[in-house]
This record gives C-alpha cells, sequence and structure tokens, in this order.
C-alpha cells in the first residue's frame, strides 16, 4: 500500500516522534509518497530522512497512485490537503502534533495503534460534504472549495452589511462583524465560537451563523444543503475579508458571492476503535460534568 504523508514543518520537540513514525511505516512495509516541501524540511531538520518512492506536490501527482494520505500537524495541516486530494477520494487521516487536532485526530500516542488498523482494514470512510465558492471577480483561482466554512467579515472597525439568498430568493439581511456559511464538518469549528450548533458529519445541512450580531433576534440557521446561497456584502467601507477554511483575501464590496455543495466529497478516515462522538467529548469537552 502507498502512503502520501503531508505536513508543513517540524519542531524540535517532534523530531524524536517523526523518526518514530516513518520507522513504524516502513516496519508495515507502506511505500512512502511525500510532499515535496515536507520533504525538503525533513532534510533540514529531522534525524532521519525517509526514502520515497516518489515526491509530490500537486493533485495530478497522486489521484491515482495513493492508498491514503497523512496530515502531520494540526487541523489547519489537515485543512491544506484537501485541496490536494481534491476530488480523488483518497482517504485523509491526521496525526496530531498541532494544539487542539479535531479534524487531525491521531494523537502521537496513538500513531503506531493506527498505522496497525491501516494495515489491517480497522477503519471506515466517512465522506464529508464541500462547499464550492463562484465569485463575480477571481479570488483564490482555480481551487474554490473549502472543506469546513466561508467566513466574509469586516475589514475595519465598522460593521458590515450582507444580504442574503437561497434559490434566488431573499432571506434575510445581516446586520453584524460577518457572517459563517459553514458544512456540518465545520460545525465545530469558527461557526460553534459564534453560537452555532453542533452538526453531525453526515447530515445534509449548511448552517448560517452571524458574527457578534446587532440585532439580538439574529441567530444561527440551519438550512438544507441542495441550495445556492447568494451573499452580497455592503457597508460603509468599501473592503471585506473573504476566508475560505484557512485561506483570507481581502474584496471590494461589488464582488457577489454565490454558495453551493460542491459535486464531490472528502473522504476522511475514522479508526474502528474511535467515534465522532467520543471525539466530541475528548475535544471540545463535550457534556464535561466537574462533578463526575
Amino acid at each position: 500500500m502507498k502512503i502520501a504523508v503531508y505536513g508543513r514543518k517540524i519542531e524540535e520537540r517532534f523530531r524524536v516522534f517523526i523518526d518514530e513514525f516513518f520507522h513504524t511505516l516502513k516496519n508495515y512495509h507502506f511505500d512512502i509518497l511525500l510532499h515535496e516541501d515536507f520533504y525538503k524540511c525533513l532534510k533540514e531538520n529531522s534525524g532521519t530522512v525517509p526514502v520515497p518512492e516518489k515526491l509530490f506536490n500537486k493533485y495530478e501527482d497522486i489521484k491515482n497512485d495513493a492508498d491514503f494520505m497523512v496530515s502531520i500537524g494540526g487541523d489547519g495541516t489537515f485543512l491544506d490537503t484537501i485541496s490536494i486530494v481534491k476530488d480523488s477520494n483518497i482517504p485523509v487521516i491526521g496525526i496530531n502534533t498541532g494544539k487542539l487536532g479535531f479534524l487531525a485526530s491521531i494523537s502521537q500516542d496513538n500513531m503506531k495503534a493506527a498505522i496497525d488498523s491501516l494495515y489491517h482494514g480497522k477503519y471506515t470512510i466517512e465522506k464529508r460534504s464541500v462547499i464550492e465558492m463562484q465569485t463575480s471577480k477571481d479570488v483564490f483561482g482555480k481551487f474554490n472549495y473549502a472543506l469546513n466554512d466561508v467566513t466574509i467579515q469586516k475589514k475595519s472597525s465598522e460593521m458590515i452589511t450582507v444580504h442574503v439568498y437561497i434559490d434566488d430568493k431573499y432571506l434575510n439581511t445581516y446586520w453584524s462583524d460577518g457572517l459563517i456559511v459553514a458544512t456540518p464538518t465545520g460545525s465545530t469549528a469558527y461557526s460553534l465560537s459564534v453560537g452555532g450548533p453542533v452538526v453531525l458529519p453526515n447530515a445534509s445541512n449548511f448552517i448560517i451563523s452571524p458574527i457578534s450580531p446587532h440585532n439580538l433576534t439574529m441567530r444561527p440557521l440551519v438550512i438544507p444543503d441542495d441550495t445556492k446561497l447568494v451573499l452580497k456584502p455592503e457597508g460603509r467601507c468599501d473592503k471585506y475579508l473573504l476566508s475560505m477554511d484557512h485561506r483570507s483575501a481581502v474584496i471590494d464590496r461589488s464582488t457577489q458571492i454565490s454558495l453551493k455543495k460542491a459535486p464531490f466529497h472528502i473522504h476522511v478516515l475514522r479508526l474502528n476503535d474511535s467515534s465522532y462522538y467520543s471525539t466530541l467529548r475528548n475535544k471540545l469537552m463535550w457534556g464535561m460534568d466537574k462533578r463526575n
């Protein structure tokens, strides 16, 4: 089997773990495909540099070649892999060397057990929906997709106005610091921090969550993901911040934003001895009671 490995950088404190990770892959006779920038980083900072079967940079390099994609880092690193795997259906699994690690849910202590589960097929594949964005002006180039969320925010101290339409019908006007449109996967990210609901990953929904709304009656809204959303920003300022997952760009108020469900899913690999609910409890302290 072939494992593609992606990472951003290696901190000094993770050198021993990285060496152990590649040594474990070798013991299980996995063929290793390494992202080129990560390979360079390993050569500069790690004690052990694996000999990869192949170096890759982009989607075309691995779409018909890798059985799995392993992300080493935090959730931001995990989101980076989305632009590489795209619609290839390559399952992605994250080993956490970051902070929270909600998407990159495999701890360093469980790394060996996780590789053993991969080798023996003890996992399930979860299909995660993706947001596709179209804009009246080019913003992010060819890859206009987000696994977590799309956000439009103020760029200055001024509150912004966003007019929202669903399937060409006027929904509402949001006076706020910004607006988040999240997938079920992204419901536990930025959307959650502004009061949005937790939505199970296999649900067919989008979540619209205002950021610091001016009206007390303005609340998050869950809608079907087979609808088309149009966002029209307005306000005293001419510039806004538009984000897709961890990528962001400045736009002006003449930019119209259209959102819909992408025609493909991201395949997230979950080990059989874990569940989404256990991740909620362990990572977000869901249901935690100090009395217990």
